[in-house]
């Protein structure tokens, strides 16, 4: 039995009206707490941007998840979750109607199980998000077709011994087949978590990457880069000051 979902957390711009929709997921048995250093980077650099929270629909008090059963075998885990992505963008497309934003101006960012959901979510419905950022998380199933009006960044840790790295690479590589738009960043020495270095790394892909369908348009080819960085290092080149774009 599920308690009542709670209301989502909303953060409003702060300069102005919303240019920017990011929809921010926590994981399995967890609640929005769990995503705030993730909230805090997306609202410094983008402070134009409405950031919504959403509770996951199932469970009680802090421990809520995105799908309908908790502990199901691998076999339900495919269907379930791909009833939550469908469920989630539904929400997200009532968010972009009642605040006048469209998918190109929307990204959705997820851990561990909210990736999951979040990448069926953009699977489900073409042009729901120009981008996704997916951390941490046990794919359910490769998609079948590759959401090509999203850009789709993967953010790993490299000692994640939950989701392993090698899940992730293969979903890249997957993607790279079937003509999509990824990119998968690695931090060595980094578990289960959503770690400062994957979440700076966010933000620099979401101010700097160029998405493919962008891409193709000036450069004919697109950047389907994996790359591998020290945690304690830093966790990008790239310039992650305020006020970069998002799509």
């Amino acid at each position: 039995m599920s308690d009542p979902r709670p209301d989502p957390l909303i953060i409003e711009p702060s300069e102005g009206g919303p240019a920017q929709l990011f929809v921010v997921l926590h994981g399995e048995s967890a609640a929005p707490d769990q995503v705030l250093d993730l909230v805090a980077a997306i609202r410094q650099s983008f402070p134009r941007a409405l950031i919504v929270q959403p509770h996951g629909p199932f469970g009680a008090g802090a421990a809520r998840r995105w799908i309908a059963r908790a502990d199901p075998d691998a076999e339900a885990y495919v269907g379930l979750v791909a009833e939550a992505g469908v469920a989630l963008a539904a929400e997200v497309r009532a968010l972009q109607r009642g605040r006048g934003l469209n998918g190109e101006q929307t990204a959705l960012a997820g851990f561990s199980e909210g990736a999951a959901v979040a990448l069926e979510a953009v699977c489900a419905d073409a042009g729901l998000a120009g981008r996704a950022l997916l951390f941490s998380t046990r794919f359910a199933t490769l998609p079948q077709a590759a959401p090509m009006l999203t850009t789709l960044h993967l953010l790993h840790g490299a000692a994640d011994g939950v989701a392993p790295v090698d899940q992730a690479r293969q979903v890249h590589g997957h993607l790279a087949d079937l003509g999509g738009d990824a990119t998968l960043d690695m931090a060595s020495n980094v578990g289960h978590e959503l770690h400062d270095a994957l979440i700076r790394q966010a933000i620099a892909r979401l101010q700097t990457y160029l998405p493919r369908r962008s891409w193709e348009a000036v450069m004919g080819a697109p950047d389907m880069r994996v790359d591998e960085y020290d945690a304690d290092d830093g966790a990008s080149d790239a310039d992650t000051g305020a006020g970069g774009t998002l799509h």
